[in-house]
């Protein structure tokens, strides 16, 4: 075991979930290995050195799918062409926010001149965003060049927000896997849902979820059972109640931690918004789910596999 480092280590020092290294090795972009010593993923300086270059890379917004070929691609041509796209989409975006910016300014102006009484003042507004409208879609601007650090902020500054949907879970079984101790019991979790999901009628996906326990800092996984499902059909993990609830649901590009912590700050902004609703910090769980079915390992290497992030919300 010398010089290579467990995958627990690993997690930790770069705040990184088991699922989200796996994730990595699925897209080929780090590999693990394993000795007679030791059941468990290890990973050598190598991988270490690609683990820190993903992150890097996803902290200037580059998405999977582009870190992919650039892992893929010799020499340096890919990577400089995707920085290159990125720095010019930026300059782009913050070039759009000035010439907005002026634009609203204006239309401030006209407005405070309109007499909202009259139908002509009312018509003078209508046709003042009409003209916004063709103004921006027809901005043409090259942007300046921008320093790294600059473009960190600005795309941190500049991020969308994801889009909300509500949806409710009603009350349901689960089995949960429990705080899984290494590799090998979750790979036994898995191989029992998919016997179980075998045994049910109906094959509509998602079944399984997963939330992440703070205390313990680990990944426990969900999968919805039938009502006649005992744990006796779970292999003895135990099955449990879900008290259901309302969510706010968005996409998340992937598993990685500062993914979905993107997704619940664009949330949690969204609902700070909202004149009914708002987080429920006590009931529920945050959870996460894919679909999964004939076709997922091939959405997956298309990087379409998509995460989506349901937050525990509430009527005011």
């Amino acid at each position: 075991m010398d010089n290579l480092i467990k995958i627990k280590d690993i997690s930790d020092k770069y705040d990184l979930t088991a699922r989200t290294l796996r994730y990595y090795e699925d897209m080929g972009l780090i590999r693990s290995t394993r000795n007679d010593e030791y059941a468990y993923r290890l990973y050598d300086e190598t991988a270490v050195k690609k683990i820190e270059q993903i992150l890097i890379l996803r902290k200037l917004n580059i998405s999977m799918r582009d870190i992919q070929s650039i892992f893929n691609a010799p020499g340096s041509d890919v990577v400089l062409e995707v920085l290159g796209k990125k720095v010019q989409n930026i300059d782009n975006e913050i070039a759009l926010l000035y010439e907005l910016k002026d634009i609203m300014m204006e239309f401030i102006r006209q407005i405070e001149k309109i007499d909202f009484c009259s139908d002509s003042g009312i018509k003078m507004l209508y046709d003042k965003a009409r003209e916004i409208e063709i103004h921006l879609s027809n901005v043409d601007y090259i942007g300046k060049p921008a320093n790294v650090g600059r473009l960190i902020e600005a795309a941190e500054k500049l991020e969308r927000e994801p889009d909300i949907l509500i949806v409710e879970m009603p009350p349901c079984r689960m089995v949960t896997s429990g705080l899984l101790a290494d590799d090998k019991e979750l790979n036994r979790f898995d191989a029992m849902w998919m016997r179980l999901g075998s045994r049910i009628a109906d094959k509509i996906n998602p079944r399984d979820f997963m939330y992440h326990d703070a205390e313990y800092n680990k990944s426990i996984w969900l999968f919805l059972v039938e009502d006649w499902m005992t744990e006796a059909d779970t292999e003895g993990y135990k099955i449990i109640t879900f008290n259901g609830g309302l969510f706010a649901s968005a996409i998340a590009d992937s598993w990685e931690y500062n993914e979905y912590d993107r997704v619940y700050k664009g949330v949690r902004a969204w609902l700070t918004r909202q004149e009914h609703l708002e987080l429920d910090e006590k009931s529920g769980r945050h959870l996460l789910y894919h679909f999964a079915g004939p076709h997922s390992a091939q959405m997956k290497e298309w990087n379409y596999g998509k995460v989506r992030y349901l937050v525990p919300i509430k009527l005011k």
